[in-house]
């Protein structure tokens, strides 16, 4: 079996310092391509999604499920019950109104 032995000569030096900076360009415009096809693919898929979900949004909008953000200054009114309780000589005393006659 041989060992690779670095190159001695300058001009050793030299084709090994070119043959790196190919394969560094070569394996940049390969990621580039791979990206592409990756970006292609999934604009295709996302498409493809789209396209067979839109009956479902349809379904939906209709419904009125798919209304956008409540306007603001909407008031959503509601009602709220305050129970104080007080404590006298350790016995909770509830107020006049839950008390049994």
């Amino acid at each position: 079996m041989m060992q690779a032995t670095p190159p001695n000569t300058l001009l050793g030096k030299a084709l090994a310092i070119v043959g790196g900076m190919i394969l560094v360009v070569l394996g940049f415009m390969f990621s580039l391509i791979v990206v592409a096809v990756v970006a292609v693919i999934g604009l295709a898929f996302g498409a493809w999604f789209f396209w067979k979900t839109r009956h479902v949004r349809k379904t939906l909008r209709e419904a009125g499920v798919m209304r956008g953000p409540m306007p603001s200054g909407e008031v959503i009114e509601g009602e709220a019950i305050v129970v104080e309780e007080y404590r006298v000589s350790g016995q909770p005393v509830l107020p006049d109104d839950t008390r049994k006659p």
